[in-house]
């Protein structure tokens, strides 16, 4: 059941990268329903998206706390 929310989260903020303001508000909400080790890979994957889209790097503070 907990995968299923992992890949969900990616999955919604695939959807919304376009827009950094709603990205950082779904990694916010993201951080509160994931497992810690969940969260671990949410910031590789987060980090290989910044790579195409730079605007989203202010949203890596989210995951740094």
């Amino acid at each position: 059941m907990a995968r299923a929310m992992f890949d969900y989260t990616k999955i919604v903020l695939d959807k919304v990268s376009f827009d950094a303001n709603l990205f950082c508000k779904e990694v916010k909400k993201a951080i509160q329903r994931l497992l810690p080790h969940e969260i671990e890979e949410l910031r590789i994957w987060i980090m290989s998206l910044i790579k195409q889209n730079p605007e989203l790097n202010d949203c890596l503070i989210y995951l740094d706390e």
